[in-house]
């Protein structure tokens, strides 16, 4: 293995590792349920990734052949950890959880009673 394919490997573990770090510490640090989801999600998302892809190159460049599973686990991972974290704040939208954060006003919306009959 080369010096070049080294420091790439060494970077992208430094990275992953940073980025799950930085997920973690958000999880206890945030006060509420959709900032603790939201700095979990997007950071492990993008750390566990990098850890994989190293992993992947890694292994590729030994001669044990690039692995599909390490693959197919990346690309699960970057598909379904952001659509499940946007059904879980929407689950809580919808259930009513408070925020910290003011959330926007929602439009207003016209009462059946003053919409023109189609009666006529």
């Amino acid at each position: 293995m080369n010096t070049t394919t080294e420091v790439l490997l060494s970077a992208l573990v430094l990275i992953g590792a940073g980025f799950t770090f930085v997920g973690s510490l958000s999880l206890v640090r945030f006060k509420d349920f959709y900032t603790r989801l939201h700095g979990p999600t997007k950071a492990t998302t993008l750390g566990v990734g990098c850890l994989l892809i190293a992993s992947s190159v890694f292994f590729s460049v030994t001669g044990e052949g690039l692995s599909l599973h390490e693959i197919l686990v990346t690309f699960f991972l970057f598909i379904t950890a952001p659509v499940s974290a946007h059904l879980l704040a929407k689950a809580a939208l919808h259930l009513g959880l408070p925020s910290i954060a003011a959330l926007p006003e929602e439009a207003p919306t016209t009462r059946r009673d003053s919409a023109p009959s189609r009666r006529d």
